[in-house]
């Protein structure tokens, strides 16, 4: 075999963003190794909103009822375990290792050092999982060119789309949505929607693509209700288990809706102390909802990518922020601090720096992005 660098290495010499991709390469690259592997049954999630966490309900609720089960999202936190969750925890480091020896030696060395840096660790995640009984594939920002789209699902859900990758998706919600939408295969769930146009969307293609389509139950869930208030979740989180759910009574998957009271959702509206809450979202869409589960005023901890419509989540988070401190990210994709500056003052909110200072007598929202939630974990140790 030939000489390769370890994972994280091999990964980190790859470049993160492309202008341009070649959507056909990693069809060609799971053409060599799909006979080289078992695929469970895949459960595939699209959408701009949710994701995360809708994937990972499936994921525990099915692994809690004695399920084999492999979830893949992205992007990480603190550390690339976390995009390839295990029956229950992050992959471990050797099982990770042994993998990605396995899949460049199948793919070979030209082929793997060509693919993007999402592609290779999807294809990684199909032979870490090769041998649970359900795979929950969370797609990256796309859906019908995304590299989670190269194996068959049994079910797709389409959680929340809104406006968002405004570059790779389209300028439209129609044209979003058709580019997410068009992922799917034979059936699909889709969860409650903030615009009508996606729904529409979603029933021309399944008509064309002659699949099922199911549609998230309206009525109210008192248990549901219960387990959610008694985690201090926001209330966006009811939907997403509610989708959840119905994704494993379509999969015939049995399951116990108490073993949500044991999950933790890091990252989502997650109550790291008392008057901390960290998010990981970065669009209005994620905003909006922030703000419904805000129950009182916070300082917002903040920074944004230069894609995201930074300007417009701050005028949604306002009535609800009591003033600004921006934290300054590492990330090539980063806004400019004066852009920032800007945008906080054409929305009239007061700011200043993010010195590192917690006072116990002020509730904190971190929110931005997963690089805002990563340096504010950094520097506070955590």
């Amino acid at each position: 075999m030939e000489n390769i660098d370890g994972l994280i290495d091999f990964l980190d010499s790859k470049p993160l963003y492309y202008k341009e991709i070649d959507h056909k390469r990693v069809y060609d690259a799971y053409a060599l190794l799909k006979p080289h592997i078992k695929q469970p049954k895949t459960l595939h999630i699209v959408g701009t909103n949710g994701k995360g966490s809708t994937g990972r309900m499936v994921a525990y609720l099915a692994y809690k009822s004695n399920i084999s089960v492999g979830h893949y999202s992205s992007p990480h936190i603190l550390k690339f375990n976390e995009r390839i969750w295990l029956n229950g925890q992050d992959a471990s480091d050797d099982t990770l290792e042994i993998a990605h020896r396995k899949l460049f030696t199948i793919l070979s060395k030209d082929i793997a050092e060509g693919l993007s840096y999402f592609e290779y660790t999807t294809l990684l995640s199909f032979l870490v999982f090769e041998d649970c009984d359900l795979m929950v594939l969370e797609a990256g920002l796309g859906g019908e060119f995304d590299a989670t789209n190269v194996c068959d699902k049994e079910l797709s859900i389409i959680t929340p789309i809104g406006i968002d990758h405004q570059a790779f998706l389209g300028n439209s919600i129609e044209e979003i949505a058709s580019t997410k939408i068009g992922s799917i295969q034979k059936r699909l769930l889709l969860a409650p929607q903030p615009y009508d146009e996606v729904v529409n969307v979603a029933k021309e293609i399944a008509s064309i693509k002659n699949a099922q389509i199911f549609f998230t139950k309206e009525e109210q869930d008192n248990h549901l209700i219960d387990i959610v208030k008694s985690k201090n979740w926001g209330n966006y989180l009811i939907d997403n288990a509610k989708v959840a759910m119905e994704a494993l009574d379509i999969l015939g998957i049995e399951y116990n809706i108490e073993d949500l009271r044991s999950l933790e959702l890091f990252g989502r509206f997650y109550p790291l102390r008392d008057n901390i809450r960290i998010d990981v979202g970065h669009n209005p869409l994620a905003a909006h909802a922030i703000v419904k589960a805000l129950d009182k005023e916070v300082v917002l901890i903040y920074n944004s990518l230069d894609d995201k419509d930074y300007k417009e989540v701050l005028r949604v988070l306002k009535p609800k922020v009591k003033r600004v401190e921006i934290i300054k990210i590492h990330s090539q994709r980063a806004t400019t601090l004066k852009e920032i500056e800007e945008a906080l003052q054409i929305v009239g909110l007061e700011y200043r720096y993010f010195e590192n200072k917690i006072n116990i007598d002020e509730n904190y929202l971190v929110f931005g992005s997963f690089y805002v939630v990563e340096e504010f974990l950094k520097q506070n140790n955590i």
